[in-house]
């Protein structure tokens, strides 16, 4: 309890009775000849009432919850709403006119529904809370079931007939020029037909986010045209939410396309890494020329390689160019490509339970398991951003990246072929932005 808050209020009470009383005796001197007692008197209400609403009344007001009963609420009328102002008009004027009784009558009952219809839906909209909850992953193009609960906190008063849709562009939150504005989480209409006082429904939502990034939601607007429909009636509850998508992850063609040679350049590394021999097998298409074993070819007369044994588990370094050379929509489009390619090779190494690393421009991993490190790679691929143009150092990303004793590296990049530094050539596997 805000006990000075109280005191002050019934002082101001105590001071605007004084005031009144004053006034009156004021009034009866005036009425008795004595003006300029009576005078005073009045001028000495008036500076109590004044000091009351200065000193008091804005005090009060800044510890008031204003919000609560001050809700900003929208207007908008319904065609049934226009079809009754138009009856009102219509009997309000043959009332003016022929001076019925019974016209009268009946204009006030009418002018009483609508009143009556303002003060219902008004109730309808007050006292009522917000939350939507989201799966903890989510990611763009694929369905997320969402939990939507609205509170009514009003305790003897139920709400009926409620509509939630997302604000409109024009009732969002403004944004500084040359900010991009965040899309919004809720998108699609929902109608809760009826919440018991002092209590709560909750309702499942299925949401499709298109492509990934930062999502966010100031709130929901609530709208009503309980009980009569003469007018819909809307505000916004604030619930301030926020989802992060990430990249989708279901294998492209490309991905398709481009996985059985990007494993054969892995098998081919990997088996080439050790120190020990493992065994001397026939020559495949996809064995690396290094790999032949010249004396048991001549031998055998037939291409022989050989097959070292792996000194440590599958080890892979995925290393992501950002780098663009102009913002052209074809670009980042292959750009987009080139993210969603990344997500799904972490997710693939992911399944099978790889060691990774993943570099990127400003973000890096150590080498993991890819189990640890695969959400914290999908929120950086979830957000990251094209850099246009050529940096001083062209080669800092490569460098920066796993070096041959870590893994295999697949790099993802944009430049130019004959811009690749030769000595990367051995030990990574180059995607190319534009081959997407």
């Amino acid at each position: 309890m805000d006990r000075a808050a109280w005191r002050r209020f019934f002082l101001a009470l105590l001071a605007l009775t004084l005031s009144l009383f004053l006034a009156l005796y004021a009034t009866s001197l005036r009425e008795s000849g004595r003006y300029v007692l009576g005078a005073a008197i009045a001028v000495i209400s008036l500076l109590l009432a004044g000091l009351v609403a200065i000193k008091v009344v804005p005090y009060l007001a800044r510890r008031t919850a204003l919000d609560r009963w001050m809700t900003k609420v929208e207007y908008e009328f319904t065609w049934e709403g226009g079809a009754y102002l138009a009856v009102i008009a219509v009997i309000a004027v043959a009332a003016l006119n022929t001076g019925n009784n019974l016209l009268y009558i009946v204009l006030s009952c009418l002018l009483a529904g609508i009143l009556v219809s303002g003060v219902l839906s008004r109730f309808m909209l007050a006292g009522l809370e917000l939350a939507l909850v989201l799966p903890e992953h989510v990611f763009a193009g694929q369905p997320a079931v969402a939990r939507l609960r609205l509170a009514n906190l009003k305790r003897y008063f139920a709400s009926f007939s409620l509509t939630l849709s997302a604000q409109t562009p024009s009732r969002r939150k403004r944004v500084k020029p040359g900010q991009a504005l965040e899309p919004a989480i809720l998108n699609e209409t929902l109608y809760i037909p009826y919440i018991p006082p002092h209590s709560s429904v909750s309702q499942s939502v299925e949401l499709t986010f298109p492509r990934r990034g930062r999502y966010s939601q100031e709130g929901l607007r609530v709208s009503t045209m309980f009980p009569f429909s003469f007018l819909r009636k809307a505000h916004t509850v604030p619930s301030r939410q926020e989802a992060l998508v990430l990249p989708k992850v279901d294998p492209t063609e490309e991905f398709y396309e481009i996985l059985p040679l990007l494993g054969s350049e892995v098998e081919s590394y990997l088996k080439g890494r050790g120190h020990d021999l493992y065994a001397i097998r026939d020559y495949q298409q996809t064995d690396t020329a290094r790999h032949v074993d010249w004396k048991a070819t001549a031998k055998a007369r037939q291409l022989k390689v050989r097959e070292f044994a792996s000194e440590d588990e599958r080890r892979l370094g995925l290393v992501f160019d950002r780098r663009l050379p102009n913002a052209r929509a074809e670009t980042l489009e292959q750009f987009e490509k080139a993210v969603a390619f990344c997500a799904c090779l972490a997710w693939h190494f992911y399944e099978i339970g790889a060691m990774m690393r993943f570099v990127t421009d400003g973000f890096e991993t150590s080498m993991s398991p890819a189990a640890e490190i695969i959400y914290p790679i999908l929120e950086k691929l979830a957000l990251v951003e094209p850099v246009l143009g050529d940096v001083p150092d062209t080669e800092s990303l490569f460098r920066d990246s796993p070096s041959a004793t870590e893994g295999f590296r697949i790099i993802l990049t944009c430049r130019p072929r004959g811009s690749i530094p030769t000595e990367q050539w051995g030990s990574s596997y180059f995607v190319f932005m534009d081959a997407l």
